[in-house]
């Protein structure tokens, strides 16, 4: 960074002097000193008729009888005097803040006053690039400091964090830092921010150096004191506290002196500590080798080892989790929104509850993944536990300590695992848990998912209450179908929506791609897989509404062509089995191929571009085909949607008109609902066949087969019923319906529309399908504002609140 001459400004100026000979107050840091000498104090008084500004000087070596110049450092610091305190011994204690730093020109006596005229240089500076990457290098360098300094404290490790200008960093670190004042006013003269940023990150770093060599060296005498003096120091304890309980004549290998030195460490809640002390004094009167000393040693041990007061410190920059949220998920703006949200928050109130998100959407939108950025942009530890299958009450709250082989529940487990009272627990596939005879663990986290109640968590192993209050719980599930409504009652629930083709393409370059590069040893490689390929990928071999299959496929792909490379280079010229056909390809993707010692390509030379026509090649012949373009322009045929928990689907529906009496004939393995729409729709044709020009004993001479292919997927639900009215109307009047059309919509006996719920994926799923009509009811018009717009701009709905109204805009113009 370069500083102009019209940056800077001079101004001499005079005030009282307080010299300090062993103390550094650097600009922008408040610091608190003691005053002990008259001529300190008259300085104070003369300041505090003015602005209540004082000059601090620092010495830097003793005066035999009157301070000189010479006996300063050339560069002090203009202070503000927040606060003056007279002490009952007659010295004061002042409390400064730093203000600006100024050259000493000369010193004045004045009416027994020591004043000090003094040059002030204000520069005015823009942080560049280089020198924003240096307070964040120190920033990151200070909070690995402050985890091995224990005296530095929350609130300084939140004003670092929120510095803004290199001089409020450096003022803040420099004063926290225990080094020589000769090394702080050697910062405090630099004039340029980047050498400042520098030299205090290699003091920094430096500190911690010491402090991991010190905390060495330490464990090594601790571990050699160990081994004789302690041992002999906690035999002797031992046998003395049994001499004092009438067991003299019987040593004591409990463990239980060892097992009270670290609940006293632990921090616990006193109702809690004092119990683990009483459980502690029973232990020493157990036999050793008796059954309920070894259960109740375990229980001890799980005591001492969960966190009771041990708590990672947040990180509250807005813009650095945005960042970590952005680099590792494409979209998913709400979930990103709400967590941000958290952090805000946090910043103001210190003591907030930890809030319960569940994540809702299709698999392999990121729902899991999610809650590890969440972790990593917080700060925070992350611990996961997967429910699907679960059906025992006792992995959730664990069982009572006397029985066999008894535990902690998952929860607790969980807690020990990641060290600290406030982690970010996910607890994935939370409706894939089930119940039977031994109980409902749905119900046992009730307590775990409700904010007011989870503050005191009673685990049936621990017997005690612990704190989950500060834990942030992510859920994650596919549907929340089933899932008990006061368990969903307690969760913010947030919809992770599948993804559009256009994002899917983004996600691949942006994510997918280097990940899977990196995983299979071709990131150095010039390797590029086109758009073409990648949208041939996404529409021909994967049907999804999430990228988990799209990834697998573009692994795939990437895999073959690192075979192939090294296939084909190891077989070059010089080598065995050459096939020279294939080595030439090989030679213009890496360029001339010399014989080398080793057998590997040097990849960074590999230049290979994939394109759509490639793809075959890699991933054989594409098992999603386009479907045939006559296929919805048959009368009987119509084309509906549904919701499963994987995302979006189209539903055809096909009727076919037998010659019979009357018959009803259902396929399709469809449920009961879904077989009680067939019927509403056929009695609503039979009220309403003049209006639709059909004949009114139509069903006398016919059978009608209602059949929905696929038939051995199981399916159900109430929004098929505008589908099988079309499609039988179709039937009934030998018409198709307009091409390229979807729709969805619960149907009445009175003609009535009625809204449906999924929208967003059945109509993402419909796109896929190329359909290009959308019919909903007239409710669900709100829903189409949760849709891309690129969704929206390729679409044409048409939405209704009458069956009769829909029937009349499926078909061609002129059918009724």
């Amino acid at each position: 960074m370069r500083i102009n001459k019209s940056q800077l400004s001079f101004r001499k100026e005079e005030l009282p002097v307080i010299i300090l000979p062993d103390t550094v107050i650097f600009p922008y840091t408040v610091a608190p000193f003691f005053l002990a000498d008259a001529v300190s104090t008259r300085a104070v008084d003369e300041a505090m008729k003015g602005k209540r500004d004082i000059f601090l000087a620092f010495q830097k070596e003793e005066a035999d009888s009157t301070i000189q110049k010479k006996h300063l450092y050339p560069t002090g610091t203009v202070a503000h005097i927040l606060q003056v305190l007279k002490l009952p011994d007659g010295n004061s204690r002042l409390l400064v803040e730093g203000r600006s730093k100024g050259q000493i020109l000369k010193l004045i006596k004045k009416k027994d006053i020591l004043m000090i005229q003094y040059k002030s240089l204000v520069e005015h500076r823009e942080i560049g690039r280089t020198l924003a990457i240096g307070m964040e290098t120190l920033q990151e360098t200070f909070y690995e400091y402050a985890r091995k300094n224990k005296k530095i404290t929350r609130e300084i490790k939140t004003q670092v964090e929120q510095a803004q200008t290199p001089e409020k960093l450096i003022g803040l670190i420099a004063s926290q830092m225990s080094i020589p004042t000769a090394d702080k006013i050697g910062l405090l003269e630099m004039d340029s921010p980047g050498e400042k940023i520098n030299k205090l990150t290699e003091v920094v770093q430096l500190e911690i150096e010491k402090s991991t060599l010190k905390q060495d060296i330490s464990g090594r005498v601790r571990k050699k004191m160990e081994k004789t003096q302690k041992e002999y120091f906690l035999n002797e304890q031992l046998k003395e506290i049994n001499k004092e309980l009438g067991n003299s004549n019987q040593d004591d290998p409990s463990g239980a002196i060892e097992l009270e030195n670290r609940i006293n460490s632990k921090g616990m809640p006193t109702d809690i500590h004092e119990k683990a002390l009483k459980e502690v004094k029973r232990l020493t009167r157990l036999q050793p080798m008796s059954p309920e000393s070894g259960v109740l040693r375990t229980y001890l041990e799980w005591l001492a080892d969960l966190p009771w007061s041990e708590e990672s410190d947040d990180r509250m920059n807005l813009a650095r989790a945005a960042k970590v949220l952005d680099e590792d998920h494409y979209n998913l703006k709400k979930a990103k929104d709400r967590i941000l949200d958290y952090i805000a928050v946090r910043q103001i109130r210190e003591k907030l509850k930890g809030p319960i998100l569940c994540f809702v959407g299709p698999p392999g939108t990121g729902k899991t993944s999610l809650g590890r950025s969440v972790a990593r942009a917080l700060n925070r530890e992350f611990v996961r536990i997967s429910l699907g299958g679960v059906r025992d009450e006792a992995e959730i709250r664990g069982h009572r300590k006397t029985y066999v082989g008894a535990l902690p529940g998952k929860i607790i487990q969980s807690i020990k695992k990641a060290g600290t009272t406030n982690p970010v627990f996910l607890l994935d596939e939370i409706d894939k848990m089930s119940n039977d005879f031994r109980g409902d663990p749905s119900a046992a986290l009730l307590e775990v998912l409700d904010p007011e109640q989870n503050s005191s968590f009673t685990d049936h192993y621990l017997e005690v209450p612990y704190d989950l209050s500060k834990v942030m719980f992510i859920t994650t599930a596919n549907s929340l179908h089933n899932v008990p409504r006061p368990l969903v009652d307690r969760m913010e629930v947030i919809e992770i929506p599948g993804y559009t083709e256009i994002e899917k393409l983004r996600i691949a370059k942006g994510f997918i791609i280097p990940k899977q590069m990196k995983e299979n040893g071709m990131d150095s490689s010039n390797l590029n897989i086109g758009d073409d390929a990648l949208q041939t990928i996404i529409r021909n071999y994967t049907m999804e509404s999430g990228v988990r299959n799209l990834e697998r496929q573009i692994g795939q792909v990437i895999r073959k062509i690192t075979r192939e490379a090294i296939d084909n280079y190891q077989k070059r010229p010089g080598g065995n089995n050459v096939h020279t056909a294939r080595i030439h390809k090989y030679q213009d993707y890496f360029g001339t191929i010399e014989n080398k010692a080793d057998n590997l390509p040097d990849l960074s030379l590999l230049n290979l571009q994939v394109r759509g026509k490639d793809v075959i090649n890699y991933l054989g012949n594409p098992p999603i085909q386009d479907e045939d373009s006559d296929r919805r322009d048959r009368p009987g045929l119509a084309t509906g949607m549904a919701w499963t928990e994987v995302g979006g689907r189209v539903l055809p529906v096909e009727v076919s008109l037998l010659k019979g009496d009357g018959k009803l004939i259902l396929t399709g393995k469809l449920g009961d609902v879904m077989k009680e729409s067939a019927q509403i729709a056929l009695s609503y044709l039979r009220a309403n066949a003049e209006e639709f020009g059909i004949e009114s004993n139509f069903q006398k001479e016919y059978d009608i087969h209602i059949h929905v292919p696929e038939g051995a997927i199981p399916k159900d639900g109430p929004s098929a019923g505008i589908t099988i009215t079309a499609a039988l109307l179709s039937a009934l009047k030998k018409t198709p319906l307009i091409s390229s059309l979807a729709m969805t919509g619960e149907i009445t006996l009175t003609d009535r529309l009625l809204p449906i719920g999924g929208v967003k994926e059945k109509v993402m799923a419909a796109h896929r399908n190329k359909c290009r009509i959308i019919l909903l009811p007239e409710k669900n018009k709100k829903d189409q504002l949760d849709l891309p717009q690129e969704i929206r701009d390729d679409l044409r709905f048409i939405f209704s609140s009458s069956v009769k109204e829909a029937l009349e805009q499926l078909f061609p113009e002129g059918t009724f």
